[in-house]
């Protein structure tokens, strides 16, 4: 596997007037070994629909996705819910586990983890195109 390094500068991104220590690259950035923890276990993914955009995870957005951690209460989970990956929100309530879409997206539901759900891994980080937006 390659692993490239870009030039990074440590100065932070503005929206407003570019800083002039802009102009000066302070170091290189493996973005591989910054994003991945654990390369063995971890796969991208293209987030599959819009049902997480209240939690900014928008369709077509890459997701890398951990496959040795836990779901953790409210933390974004990858899920094979009947043949289809899915991007929800672990959520556990009086030892009860669902698995949650946000309040705005009505089109998708919430779903029990007691139907057959098998969870993939835990979302860590989202890759979003801003080009083609």
């Amino acid at each position: 596997m390659l692993a490239y390094e870009i030039p990074f500068a440590f100065s932070p991104v503005s929206a407003g007037f570019p800083s002039p220590a802009d102009d000066y690259l302070e170091g290189r950035l493996n973005i591989h070994t910054h994003l991945v923890k654990k390369p063995a276990s971890t796969i991208f993914m293209e987030a599959p629909d819009d049902s997480m955009v209240e939690f900014g995870i928008f369709q077509g957005d890459m997701l890398i996705v951990d496959q040795s951690l836990k779901p953790q209460n409210n933390k974004m989970v990858v899920v094979d819910f009947e043949g289809e990956r899915v991007v929800r929100r672990f959520i556990e309530k009086k030892g009860r586990r669902f698995l949650a879409v946000g309040k705005k997206n009505p089109r998708y539901t919430s779903i029990d983890t007691e139907y057959g759900v098998n969870i993939i891994g835990v979302a860590t980080y989202v890759i979003r195109d801003l080009l083609n937006r």
